[in-house]
Order: structure tokens, then sequence, then C-alpha cells
């Protein structure tokens, strides 16, 4: 399989685990390039300006996958959401990093910035080495996301 860019973005809750899974996937096996979206403290800071930058490149597909980090993982993501052509899913666990890349083909996974680092590596391990499984159905379904998508431009 080919090698991957991977973003990551934080706020200045999530801002710590960012920092240690970036040292962790600057030498993942898949992982050509890491690409830091910051913020780069813990000094307050507002969570939609670094999902917007992490989202512009996932749209623009100058980053194949993205991993969005901020006190609950909610905010983040539906941040990245407004964005025309990311999908990004808010995970608790490995087994839901998986069904979200098997079944929607996301291209970012989000979380809590209180995740454990162990389980916050696992999630993301398995969420860039899960492909998406091409089923009809779920090709279907997320076609008619992409329908709804177009409608709200």
């Amino acid at each position: 399989m080919d090698k991957i860019k991977l973003g990551f973005a934080s706020d200045h809750r999530g801002y710590l685990l960012k920092e240690e899974l970036i040292k962790e996937f600057k030498h993942h096996e898949k992982v050509l390039e890491v690409v830091d979206y910051g913020t780069n403290s813990l000094d307050s800071c507002d969570y939609p300006d670094y999902a917007k930058m992490l989202g512009r490149d996932i749209k623009d597909k100058t980053i194949d996958f993205g991993v969005a980090i901020c006190g609950s993982g909610i905010g983040i993501s539906i941040a990245l959401n407004k964005i025309k052509g990311v999908y990004c899913a808010k995970c608790n666990n490995a087994l839901e990093a998986s069904y979200t890349r098997l079944d929607n083909d996301t291209n970012v996974i989000a979380f809590s910035g209180d995740t454990p680092l162990k389980e916050a590596i696992n999630m993301v391990n398995t969420f860039i080495e899960t492909d998406f499984s091409n089923l009809e159905r779920h090709k279907k379904r997320i076609q008619k996301i992409k329908e709804i998508e177009a409608e709200n431009d």
C-alpha cells in the first residue's frame, strides 16, 4: 500500500496528546509525511482555526488523512464537517475507528485530548490501516451524503 501524508490539528486541550502522536507517527511504516497544523502551545485558542487549516488540506488532497483533537473531540469534528469533502468521525475507541473507515470512508478522525496515549495510538493506527470496504451499500450511502452536501453549497 502507498504511504500517506497524515495531518494533525488540535486546540490547547489536545496539544500535549497531539505532540505525542506526532512523535509516534513520524516513524510509522505507512506514513510518508506528518504535517502539524497546530496549535503549538498550551495557551488557550479556538479549535475551529486549526480545524479549518487541516480541513482545507484534506479537501485539496494535500494530505490524505487527518487527526483532530480538542477537549471532547466533538467541537473540532463539527468544524471539520463544515468543509466540503471532509468527512470526520469523532471516535472513542479502535472499533469505531475501524467502522468509520470500513463503512463511511472518512478522512479525519477526532477524539478527546483526555484520551489515554495508548488508546489514541491504537485508534490512529486502526484508522490509517483500515481500507474502505467498497461495498455497494456503503458506496450508495456515501453518495447520498454527498448529495446532501451538494444541496447546501
